[in-house]
């Protein structure tokens, strides 16, 4: 939860701040976290799914193909949930609901 102007936001849970490759945001702070937790998981992923900046999206470098959403991002229902919140890139763990044009409760 955030104070935003006065009141407590709540996450929705909708997934719309990950719609993007997470990798692309990550630091050198992040993987040298991951390699030391012996996060080979994302490690892997990232080597797997290299990706670009392609004018208003992502796009694999192997592929081609659009990234439409981090790959850690649990769709399940009407809520999401990521995978690996507890050691999440610090530019996610930073993010607060409604502090971005991509959250429904950003409020100009």
């Amino acid at each position: 939860m955030k104070q935003h102007d006065g009141a407590v936001v709540e996450c929705m849970r909708c997934g719309r701040c990950c719609l993007a490759d997470m990798f692309a945001c990550a630091t050198e702070k992040d993987y040298d976290r991951w390699r030391r937790e012996g996060r080979d998981d994302i490690l892997g992923m990232r080597d797997a799914e290299s990706a670009m900046w392609a004018g208003d999206h992502f796009i694999s470098t192997k592929t081609g193909k659009y990234i439409r959403h981090c790959p850690f991002l649990s769709l399940g229902g009407e809520l999401c949930a990521c995978t690996i919140y507890e050691t999440r890139p610090d530019v996610c763990a930073a993010y607060r609901p409604g502090s971005s044009y991509l959250c429904p409760l950003f409020k100009k």
